[in-house]
């Protein structure tokens, strides 16, 4: 469920806000248009909001200032402490994409940014799933991830991070569960959604999925 990483950001929480914007050179490009990819996901959420892996809550501030309603699930206690730090009242739960408390708020959106990349596949259908079964309906699902259109494309970004000298990356590439585009499509077709995808950067993409009847 993602949680075999939680020590990576246990150690990367105090230096993440450096690393989205762009002070660490091996994922400037990964975090390209960072502020806009967060607008974006904004834009595309509904009132009432559920979102998965808050970090250090920059996604969630713009939920906030955009009027929202937003109910936090994080597995990090580094990550939830920097982000009650700087959103004091905010609701962050301990949780997974697939384990969080159960919830009396209806939810008519759900988003991350750079979190559901560390599911397996299984993991993600298995999420999906969920997701079709907290939203309301016509409800929304709003990721902005790192994923690839083919595996040749995947590999082509990790020998190009080697060639660079991104150790850190390659490694990163290799290690998570960075998805192709098909599979996530099917796996959310497969549960009932509606889903379109949009290009940020080199890596990043946003999901966009509305639940169907």
């Amino acid at each position: 469920m993602g949680r075999e990483f939680i020590d990576i950001f246990e150690d990367w929480a105090p230096l993440y806000d450096d690393s989205v914007t762009g002070k660490d050179a091996q994922y400037e490009k990964v975090f390209e248009h960072y502020d806009q990819i967060l607008s974006e996901v904004v834009e595309k959420s509904q009132n009432k909001v559920l979102e998965f892996g808050v970090g250090t809550g920059n996604l969630t501030k713009q939920l906030l200032n955009a009027g929202k309603t937003v109910i936090g699930i994080e597995p990090s206690t580094a990550m939830r402490e920097i982000a009650k730090k700087k959103l004091p009242g905010i609701t962050i739960l301990d949780g997974d994409f697939i384990n969080f408390p159960t919830l009396t708020m209806p939810i008519d959106s759900i988003v991350s940014t750079y979190a559901f990349h560390h599911l397996t596949d299984e993991e993600k259908e298995q999420a999906i799933k969920q997701f079709h079964e907290v939203l309301q309906p016509e409800g929304m699902v709003v990721f902005g991830d790192t994923m690839f259109e083919t595996k040749e494309a995947k590999q082509n970004q990790i020998d190009l991070a080697r060639k660079q000298g991104f150790k850190a990356l390659a490694e990163d590439l290799e290690r998570e569960y960075y998805p192709i585009i098909k599979t996530v499509r099917n796996a959310f077709e497969k549960y009932n959604f509606h889903v379109s995808f949009k290009q940020m950067n080199d890596f990043v993409w946003i999901i966009s999925a509305k639940k169907l009847a």
